[in-house]
């Protein structure tokens, strides 16, 4: 069978290490969904450990070349390998109920990955990742942190996230710069959260984008001037989701 050549286009690093490879696809707790989307499978290296699993799966790629070579290696799966943008992809169209996401995300478009997933998050149940090692920090991060920020806040806002191991640079094909981070997000028990969802995204990109001044600083006057909040007095990152909730709330009112 023809090899297929990596695209830069595509952000293509294949994973060539197979003990890395069935210990990514081992994270899967197989617990709280029925189906499981692998996004990027592009040769298959978690595909292949995926489909061993007594669970509905579906493998979601853009190349072209990566869907022929998946559907001639794994004939007997063909019918669920489909050629889609993820990000444009609605995962209704494969799944009625939760699912879990799976995959060796593209660097340059992991964030976006994410923001589409956090949209999702009612349907999602649990995710396994693999990310730039630096942005995987940056996820996993708590408060009061130098790496805490705009998709930390997010993706813990409906998600348990666990730092689980580095991937290095000799475990895949081309070579990149960078090591590689694996993460498990595991929905917690936050169904909804309580305040304007439009708001509070806004809220918390504006104070992470002016990161080293106070809360106060970073937002529209009209939403501070008639609040009294401890929280004003403080940096993006010294606030944790729940205080990005009350603060959301105490603008909205003030607001009203």
């Amino acid at each position: 069978m023809k090899l297929i050549k990596p695209k830069k286009k595509f952000g293509q690093h294949f994973l060539t290490d197979q003990k890395i490879s069935q210990k990514i696809v081992d994270l899967l707790t197989l617990k709280n969904y029925d189906t499981i989307i692998e996004v990027g499978p592009g040769t298959g290296a978690l595909t292949k450990n995926i489909i061993k699993l007594k669970c509905k799966s579906y493998f979601i790629d853009i190349d072209k070349e990566s869907i022929k070579y998946l559907k001639i290696k794994y004939p007997t799966i063909s019918e669920n390998i489909y050629e889609y943008n993820f990000l444009n992809f609605d995962i209704n169209l494969l799944a009625s109920k939760s699912v879990a996401i799976i995959g060796n995300f593209p660097y340059n478009i992991s964030s976006q990955i994410l923001f589409s997933l956090y949209n999702n998050n009612c349907q999602v149940n649990e995710i396994v990742g693999m990310f730039q090692k630096e942005v995987a920090e940056r996820i996993s991060s708590p408060p009061n942190s130098k790496n805490y920020g705009i998709l930390s806040v997010l993706m813990q806002t409906y998600y348990d996230i666990e730092y689980k191991f580095t991937v290095n640079e000799n475990s895949f094909y081309p070579i990149p710069r960078v090591k590689s981070g694996v993460l498990l997000f595991k929905r917690n028990r936050r169904k909804k959260i309580h305040c304007n969802e439009k708001l509070f995204k806004s809220i918390i990109k504006s104070t992470f984008n002016k990161r080293r001044k106070k809360i106060k600083n970073t937002l529209d006057p009209s939403f501070v001037n008639k609040i009294n909040s401890p929280l004003l007095s403080l940096r993006a990152e010294n606030l944790s989701v729940e205080d990005f909730i009350y603060l959301t709330n105490l603008i909205e009112n003030n607001l009203s």
